[in-house]
């Protein structure tokens, strides 16, 4: 086949394009310029896009032997991504950046432009295994489960499943580093990326600060109503956040206190205890699904966040949205949040569907 590596500059996707390349496949590796100032996005481990990866990539490629090349998608990932990002938080949701770049980015511009190009599939360093199953394609989880990124691939089509590939998913990631290092690939020691990669030192509220201003609004007592003290913004909030709430101890009675809800309108924080937090039952909309939908009440396990939030559910499809009841509470879930879901059998390794989380009760 032909195929087109998305090469980040990362141990992981030169190793999934060495594989590919091995594979017998045609293979032509390509660099995403993400930032309109991409000096400005790496910090250690943190960031990425930048320049510094961007010529890492193309060494890789060169010690391949592979065509490379660089694609401008700052304008589309600026829009796509970090727009919906502030928008998100400003509505009083909390997004996952990392789950609308794979859906926006990476398997609908890129795969789009790829299959324009003629090529047949775009291969990337994602940790996730794909089978084809009755002509069906199958996203599983990949076999080191301290990697695992089905959760944020649970978004794409069928169809962009189709045309991936995922090289590294069936190997652990030390066992990934060591091949770096066999073939010769400078990167083989380079720290992964963490955190979000358009917010660099890690501190989002200061990033949405910056974009939205302050918006000042209460923090109220869920229970009493009772005002317990003033904040800049909901959006320097997350559903289930402790720390950094800014309220004074003399006004609490020795209970920690937890956000509940974000009221973007009247601007309003709602704060009330941990066992608050249960949710029992999830609705979410803009389902995804891999094969067709569910049929009836099924049994599956679902996953909220990145990493965690893991649960054994019953959901059902009513009409444009997905019901999951929880055979197992939850804490922390806000609205905004994909929840991916999984079969049940084989240790829930098989994503079912994915949909975004619109409301929650206990």
């Amino acid at each position: 086949m032909r195929v087109l590596a998305a090469m980040s500059g990362g141990v992981d996707s030169a190793v999934a394009a060495a594989r590919a390349v091995e594979a017998g496949h045609d293979v032509v590796g390509v660099h995403l310029a993400l930032s309109a100032k991409p000096g400005t996005l790496r910090t250690g481990s943190r960031g990425c896009c930048t320049i510094e990866d961007s010529h890492d990539a193309r060494r890789a490629a060169d010690i391949l032997g592979i065509p490379f090349y660089v694609w401008d998608f700052a304008e589309r990932f600026t829009e796509e991504v970090i727009e919906t990002f502030v928008g998100e938080y400003a509505a009083g949701r909390t997004p996952n950046p990392c789950v609308t770049c794979n859906e926006k980015i990476k398997f609908e511009a890129l795969l789009d432009k790829a299959m324009a190009l003629g090529f047949d599939a775009v291969a990337t360093g994602h940790y996730a295994r794909l089978s084809v199953v009755d002509g069906v394609p199958e996203l599983r989880r990949a076999v080191d489960p301290d990697k695992d990124q089905s959760y944020v691939l649970a978004s794409l089509t069928p169809e962009q499943l189709r045309h991936s590939m995922f090289p590294v998913g069936d190997t652990r990631k030390p066992d990934i580093r060591a091949e770096a290092e066999r073939r010769g690939l400078a990167v083989a020691r380079k720290p992964d990326s963490h955190d979000i990669c358009f917010i660099p030192d890690g501190d989002t509220k200061k990033f949405l600060e910056k974009r939205l201003g302050q918006r000042p609004g209460d923090l109220v007592d869920a229970e009493t109503g009772a005002v317990l003290g003033r904040h800049t913004g909901v959006h320097g909030f997350t559903i289930g956040q402790r720390k950094g709430l800014g309220i004074d101890r003399s006004v609490l009675d020795g209970k920690p206190r937890y956000v509940l809800a974000l009221e973007p309108v009247s601007g309003t924080v709602k704060v009330g205890s941990a066992e608050s937090l249960t949710v029992r039952e999830i609705r979410a909309g803009r389902p995804v699904w891999p094969a067709a939908p569910l049929d009836g009440p099924t049994e599956c396990v679902v996953q909220v966040r990145a990493h965690g939030g893991v649960a054994d559910a019953v959901a059902e499809v009513d009409g444009d949205e997905v019901r999951i009841q929880l055979r197992d509470p939850l804490t922390g879930v806000a609205p905004g949040q994909v929840v991916v879901l999984y079969r049940p059998d084989a240790g829930g390794d098989v994503v079912l569907g994915s949909a975004k989380i619109a409301a929650t009760a206990a």
